[in-house]
């Protein structure tokens, strides 16, 4: 009974670390696969854009078309996805910005035959009409990119003017002394506070007369009224010097005294 249990404890293990390998091999792979793509989209990017420079005629043209197609969708999936976490709305149309991108990508691909197509009447003939389904496309993404923008900014200057408010309602709750009926009420109140000030400062006097009536002059250490001992109590000289004074105050009686 224990061996089998032990045999199956023993078999879970195994199976949720061949589990664990196979998900963690797999995101290796994803993100590879990912970073593969960014890398040849950067260098077919950077290809068109040579292409459109450098030939002339229809081949430079199709070469134009398909880099501002990608441009267009590149610029739009940033903006979307930088903003996607703060609007929840703006899922909606990422979602739409991909079903876009797909039709973008069958376009690319005749664009790229096209490209290879070695009779230049064909070319003239097809150009026209996928060079009107890429503005079409372009100019959708574009649309959502600047609606994308705008709703941004909208948000950003609707928070601005509420916060703006609230500073001002601050500023004018900390000036309420100047005007309105409240100013008379905080002067009020601040001479009753200073009254009670002056009538707790009286009574710490008196507490402190009596006290020195009641334990004679006691001088603190640090309080500043002269806590410093004198030289003679210093030296211990206090008690003989005032009896010696004491002494020679006193009138002397008998024969000597006339």
């Amino acid at each position: 009974m224990l061996l089998g249990i032990a045999l199956l404890l023993g078999l879970g293990v195994v199976v949720l670390v061949v589990i664990g390998l196979v998900k963690a091999a797999r995101a290796v792979g994803e993100k590879v696969e990912r970073q593969e793509a960014k890398a040849r989209r950067a260098v077919e990017n950077v290809t068109l854009k040579a292409k459109s420079y450098t030939q002339t005629g229809p081949q430079g043209q199709i070469s134009a078309v398909r880099l501002g197609l990608r441009t267009s969708l590149d610029g739009t999936r940033r903006v979307l996805e930088s903003a996607v976490g703060q609007d929840g709305q703006l899922g909606e149309a990422l979602a739409l910005l991909g079903r876009l991108d797909a039709h973008a990508a069958e376009l690319d691909g005749e664009l790229r035959m096209l490209e290879r197509e070695p009779d230049a009447g064909r070319v003239a003939a097809k150009l026209p009409e996928l060079r009107e389904r890429a503005e079409r496309i372009t100019h959708s993404a574009e649309t959502m990119r600047w609606a994308a923008q705008d709703r941004m900014h909208r948000f950003a200057a609707d928070e601005l003017g509420r916060l703006s408010r609230e500073c001002e309602d601050e500023a004018g709750a900390l000036r309420h002394w100047d005007t309105g009926p409240g100013a008379s009420g905080a002067a009020s109140a601040s001479g009753g506070s200073g009254a009670g000030v002056g009538a707790a400062g009286a009574g710490a006097g008196e507490g402190e007369g009596a006290a020195r009536e009641a334990g004679g002059a006691r001088r603190g250490l640090t309080d500043g009224r002269g806590g410093r001992p004198s030289a003679e109590e210093l030296l211990g000289l206090t008690d003989p010097v005032t009896k010696l004074a004491q002494r020679l105050r006193k009138p002397t009686t008998g024969p000597s005294a006339g």
